[in-house]
């Protein structure tokens, strides 16, 4: 079960990392059905890639409006996490994550975002928790390979990301 989730961790990020490329498909999906969740979804993970925040936010919520009991509702929360996180709001980047978690104990981006959230606002032994999972979950995870799964455009976001996971006790 672990490497599984491993695998769909890689999956998204290859599917989300034509940033981009597949930005304008989104965009164009989101035209054409102003109520399809998913490409909402799809369109708040491109943008937090891309370094814009505020804006991954607001399709987050959007998409969370429009499908509340969407069985994806797990990726929508950990993306406002991952949101937050790069926009520096720690508090709310590890209680979106959380929500993720409780629902996908299992779902890799919501433990790193809880471990890293934590560890850059000084709540050490909750990161520290989050990462002994994270571990199980992933054991060959490092720093040097998180753009395997996160394709993290703007430097210094990748910076804050692997910062928060390295606090955290993250391998290099």
């Amino acid at each position: 079960m672990m490497q599984s989730h491993s695998l769909e961790a890689d999956m998204l990020s290859r599917t989300l990392s034509v940033t981009d490329s597949g930005l304008p498909f989104v965009e164009r999906a989101m035209a054409l059905n102003p109520n399809l969740a998913t490409a909402w979804l799809l369109s708040g993970w491109l943008r937090a890639f891309r370094g814009d925040s505020d804006v991954a936010i607001e399709h987050f919520e959007h998409a969370m409006r429009l499908s509340p009991l969407d069985p994806e509702l797990f990726r929508m929360q950990a993306g406002m996490g991952f949101a937050h996180l790069l926009a520096g709001r720690f508090d709310d980047a590890s209680s979106w994550a959380a929500k993720a978690f409780n629902d996908l104990p299992t779902f890799l981006p919501a433990v790193s975002i809880i471990a890293a959230s934590n560890a850059l606002a000084g709540r050490m032994e909750q990161a520290r928790r989050a990462m002994e999972h994270l571990h199980q979950l992933d054991p060959a995870l490092r720093v040097d390979n998180l753009t395997n799964w996160f394709p993290i455009r703007r430097p210094e976001d990748s910076a804050k990301w692997s910062d928060g996971l390295r606090k955290a006790g993250l391998p290099e």
